[in-house]
């Protein structure tokens, strides 16, 4: 068995597309994200097909040259129509495997199933495990398993999701649930995924930076500390920088938003995160003054480090056309310097 180095789970939206596109060669070769299409309730079924497809395709664009997985994890009775004709054209669009779960309605788990047999770049398996370990998750495993291809290589996505302060315990639910989980196939990746991202409120952001634990990384590292023999073949996935919960937002049609946002940056033991604004005649002041912030933080890797941290330099010092950025902008310029970041902690 043999994986990534990192998984980050990230939507299917432009924000993370152009984090992803943005990263540096050495350091998107290490990163083989788990995209998640975002839920688009309400369409007439010709418009639903058309999002996905776009939505399927501009992944596509950015991972011609290497895998990734493909999920709906949201998808109601007819996105499960529209994306089982999109998973029929997925073949010819590069190395995307597809993924379904043991909680996952039959029909989804057909079609992921299927387009796994055609394409023949395998199948992602989804174990959500949100709480305590559910023993009978493994028999599902087995069933969805006993129904896959014995040609199609299958991945473990064990995904505890949101690792927050009440869930001290999660290292110890993940290694309850691999123990289950790993004898029952060959696995060809063993990704264990987490988030740890807080949500953020402004009155959380109105007295300079605030400090949150990356609890994610903590989790990760109790568990690499385990005496198990199968830890030194798990992957490493994180939700990046944004709260778990973010995935099941709908997609935006870019109109109207909060008058702030946030500017977000990784340290070794925290999620650093300055108040910045959307609008308003303060706005390059206060925005200039959070960017300047960060860039002082001990823990600053600077300019040379990457697409983001230049982007904060830029943005501090009134360098080039760019401004001080908008909401899509402080997404992407926070994903590009976390995943860049976790890329060079996993291979130290």
């Amino acid at each position: 068995m043999s994986g990534p180095l990192y998984v980050p789970v990230l939507p299917a939206k432009p924000h993370a597309l152009a984090a992803y596109q943005h990263l540096d060669p050495a350091v998107q070769s290490a990163v083989t994200p788990l995209w998640n299409l975002p839920p688009r309730p309400g369409l007439p079924p010709d418009a639903l097909r058309v999002q996905i497809r776009r939505d399927a395709h501009a992944v596509s664009r950015r991972q011609r040259h290497h895998p990734a997985w493909l999920d709906a994890p949201f998808a109601d009775a007819g996105q499960l129509t529209a994306l089982s004709s999109v998973l029929a054209e997925l073949g010819g669009l590069g190395p995307l495997r597809p993924v379904t779960g043991p909680d996952r309605p039959a029909s989804h788990q057909a079609a992921s199933l299927a387009q796994a047999r055609t394409s023949g770049n395998g199948l992602g398996i989804r174990v959500a495990v949100p709480r305590e370990w559910d023993g009978a998750a493994a028999f599902a495993v087995r069933g969805l398993l006993a129904q896959a291809d014995p040609a199609v290589e299958t991945d473990l996505l064990l995904d505890l999701g949101a690792v927050l302060a009440d869930r001290a315990e999660a290292a110890k639910e993940a290694l309850r649930a691999l123990d289950a989980l790993m004898p029952l196939t060959a696995w060809r990746t063993a990704a264990v995924l987490s988030g740890a991202f807080p949500e953020v409120t402004a009155d959380k952001l109105e007295h300079g930076l605030r400090a949150e634990p990356r609890r994610d990384w903590h989790t990760w590292r109790e568990l690499s500390d385990s005496d198990r023999g199968y830890v030194s073949w798990l992957s490493y996935g994180d939700y990046g920088i944004q709260p778990v919960r973010a995935l099941a937002r709908e997609a935006s049609a870019g109109r109207g938003g909060p008058p702030w946002g946030t500017l977000r940056y990784t340290t070794e033991e925290s999620f650093v995160l300055a108040k910045v604004l959307a609008r308003g005649e303060d706005r390059t002041t206060v925005n200039r003054a959070a960017a300047r912030q960060l860039t002082e933080l001990p823990g600053f890797r600077g300019a040379g480090a990457g697409a983001g941290e230049s982007w904060l330099r830029d943005c501090r010092d009134g360098r080039g056309a760019s401004g001080t950025g908008n909401a899509t902008v402080w997404l992407r310029v926070g994903n590009v310097q976390h995943m860049s970041y976790v890329v060079r902690c996993l291979c130290a």
